[in-house]
């Protein structure tokens, strides 16, 4: 049987019907083709990240409740959990900027070295102690020559805003809430050196004080640094001067003017603060001795490493450290509560001592480190 299809009059044989039905059969199916596979498949690695590119749209309809590609059931203001089936070669970009975020603080906290900066000695001889103490029970002398190889100081004493660091990091808790060695005063620390309802927030560059001998150590160690040595102290604070009271000279005050934070007046009556100030001073306050290092003297006396002694002999050193053992350890430097009527001790070969457990309100610290 033949059969024929008319067109706009056009009669059309049976092979021309087959043709035109076997080419609307192929758009058909690329139409099908285009929206059913490809629309999908760009939704799901482009819109659908969070899932993961080895599930077909029909799963992902299935699990998002929804007949869609799943866009629907996105939402962007809200985080979303993907466990473990996270595509590795997709990454959520929020998740990717709070990492470039995260990154850049660490690196930045990274970078904030809060220690203080430092200065190199070089190695040298020089001649510690005197043949003229001021205070001969101290054993300030004999004078005699030592060796002390290169090493790096800090600048100043370690401050109250570089201990709070140190405290913030590491929750370390004080050994001791001391007080003013003349007057106890209950609920005295490092944070409220004066006790309760005293504060250093306004003295964040001063000297940190109520620091034990301890405390001292456990900062150093976390700073990887150390205490210095009693002789490389000394070697520090003399700055290549030799017989000379003070790291300037033997002058107290040069051309009338002031090198220390000391006590002036009548001691312990009346300070006058000549110098500018009743108590402490901000580290770098007066001017530096020839090496650069400021307030040797003044201001807060300084922890060593040594154990306490006062027999010396006259016999050359190298790089000496004191006895093996004792009970106090030694402090050098004098504060601003020293005043000569009194507390002569703001001299290089000064020196004087305190158990390692105790602290006080004008007591504080500086490092050293070896060169590496």
């Amino acid at each position: 049987m033949t059969y024929s299809v008319r067109k706009h009059g056009d009669v059309l044989s049976t092979g021309n019907v087959l043709q035109i039905g076997s080419t609307m059969l192929f758009v058909s199916c690329l139409f099908f083709v285009y929206f059913q596979l490809w629309v999908p498949v760009y939704c799901d690695t482009e819109q659908l990240g969070f899932f993961s590119d080895s599930k077909s749209s029909g799963q992902v309809a299935k699990e998002t409740g929804s007949s869609s590609c799943g866009c629907d059931a996105l939402k962007r203001d809200v985080g979303v959990d993907v466990g473990e089936e996270l595509s590795p070669h997709l990454e959520d970009p929020a998740e990717k900027y709070s990492k470039a975020a995260n990154e850049e603080n660490v690196e930045h906290h990274r970078e904030q070295d809060i220690r203080s900066k430092m200065v190199l000695l070089k190695s040298s001889w020089f001649f510690m102690g005197t043949d003229n103490p001021g205070i001969p029970p101290d054993g300030e002398g004999p004078q005699r020559r030592v060796w002390v190889d290169s090493l790096y100081i800090e600048q100043h004493e370690v401050t109250n805003r570089q201990f709070q660091h140190f405290v913030n990091q590491t929750l370390y808790v004080t050994e001791v809430a001391a007080a003013p060695w003349w007057l106890p005063v209950k609920g005295a620390d490092w944070r409220h050196p004066e006790g309760p309802g005293s504060t250093i927030s306004d003295r964040l560059d001063h000297p940190v004080l109520h620091v034990s001998w301890n405390d001292a150590q456990a900062y150093c160690k976390w700073a990887q640094r150390r205490l210095p040595t009693e002789a490389e102290w000394e070697y520090a604070c003399r700055a290549g001067l030799q017989d000379r009271l003070y790291p300037w000279g033997n002058k107290l005050l040069p051309k009338g003017q002031h090198y220390a934070n000391l006590w002036q007046g009548d001691f312990p009556t009346t300070n006058t603060a000549d110098d500018g100030y009743i108590g402490t001073s901000p580290v770098m306050s007066f001017p530096a001795n020839s090496f650069g290092l400021y307030d040797m003297v003044g201001n807060a006396w300084e922890w060593t490493a040594d154990w306490w002694n006062v027999h010396h002999t006259p016999e050359d050193k190298h790089n000496p450290t004191g006895p093996a053992t004792g009970t106090d350890r030694v402090k050098k430097g004098g504060s601003y509560m020293c005043h000569k009527s009194y507390c002569y001790r703001y001299r290089c070969a000064a020196r004087s001592q305190n158990t390692p457990d105790s602290s006080a309100s004008n007591l504080g610290f500086r490092c050293v480190v070896n060169p590496s």
